[in-house]
């Protein structure tokens, strides 16, 4: 499936939020984070809200950018961009072990690019859980185009109190998208609460490593970059996600940074010294075309007014994950498997 052009971009723009509305809700988004003097209590507080207006704001220059799964990928050389993220959506799907006919849950799924290829790999039937109204109703547009709708579905809910009953999956999946939980523990122990017995759940997570320091402050300023400009209330280290997965109740079966075997770097479509035909949206010059044509659609009145403001943080954040991946002080593939026991007793 092609991905949108500039009309598809300008009319996505602000997803469900009216268009006059748009600039009002860049400046409340703008206020959570560090940068314009919000904090980490407000964003976590808040982070319902916080995390809603964030893709009601950026959703179409994803999907502008990126195709319809939003997320990086380990790549081989000789490997393009979009065939790494299906590779890696393969992979997960290998390591839950995903059978034909299985429910399965995907939580925080975005528009559901990866839901309907693990499908299409598994033959499994995949539920996508979101918190955003414009997201599932692109997502439910594309499952219809792609013929998926029979076996592929969305479910509006916030993933920190999901209204499925307990043991209801016979496997649960995340794609960068259990960051945006204000609670680690909270949000895994629902996905504990909703997994059968004896089923696995895998994830690959956004983290800061072991090599971040809180005391510096260029980690910092990276770390701040990252969260305001992908609508994240913190970013955990590994270590806590390991914890939460304990405290949650799982078993962890194995737990790994992919970044640091992958021959390519992950961060390579936005590094400014990268070109690439296949992902040119993605380099310099690509983001360099969007901006000004976001500009233009702007100023005509075709894109509403805001719109710049997005694509200036979307690009801050850019600046960051890059500055992130390579000090190492940052990943976005951070791995694990976990497994529900049989019994509370195991």
């Amino acid at each position: 499936m092609s991905k949108p052009g500039a009309l598809d971009l300008a009319s996505g723009l602000g997803g469900k939020i009216e268009k006059s509305e748009v600039l009002s809700a860049v400046e409340q988004y703008e206020k959570y984070h560090g940068f314009y003097g919000g904090d980490e209590e407000e964003r976590k507080a808040n982070y319902s809200d916080m995390v809603n207006k964030y893709y009601d704001l950026a959703t179409s220059f994803y999907e502008f950018g990126w195709g319809e799964s939003f997320h990086f990928a380990p790549r081989w050389k000789g490997e393009s961009l979009r065939e790494s993220i299906k590779r890696h959506e393969h992979f997960l799907a290998l390591q839950l072990g995903l059978k034909p006919g299985q429910k399965v849950l995907d939580v925080g799924c975005g528009i559901g690019g990866p839901l309907r290829e693990i499908s299409r790999f598994s033959s499994a039937s995949v539920t996508g859980l979101n918190n955003n109204e414009y997201q599932i109703t692109r997502g439910k547009e594309l499952n219809r185009i792609a013929g998926v709708d029979k076996t592929c579905d969305f479910v509006k809910a916030d993933f920190m109190k999901m209204s499925f009953p307990d043991n209801t999956f016979d496997a649960v999946y995340a794609i960068e998208a259990t960051c945006h939980a204000p609670d680690a523990y909270g949000c895994y122990k629902e996905i504990y609460r909703v997994l059968k017995p004896g089923q696995f759940f895998a994830a690959y997570e956004w983290c800061m490593t072991d090599s971040f320091d809180p005391n510096n402050r260029e980690h910092q300023k990276i770390k701040a970059e990252i969260e305001i400009g992908d609508g994240l209330p913190d970013i955990r280290l590994t270590g806590k996600c390991l914890e939460a997965l304990k405290q949650a109740g799982f078993e962890v079966i194995w737990e790994k940074d992919l970044a640091v075997d992958s021959p390519l770097p992950w961060y390579l479509p936005l590094d400014k010294s990268h070109f690439s035909l296949s992902s040119f949206r993605l380099t310099a010059a690509g983001r360099f075309i969007t901006k000004n044509m976001v500009r233009a659609l702007e100023f005509v009145g075709l894109a509403p007014k805001g719109s710049q403001r997005v694509q200036n943080f979307l690009e801050q954040a850019a600046e960051g994950l890059v500055e992130g991946g390579k000090k190492e002080i940052f990943t976005p593939m951070y791995f694990f498997l976990a497994q529900k026991p049989l019994s509370v007793n195991q």
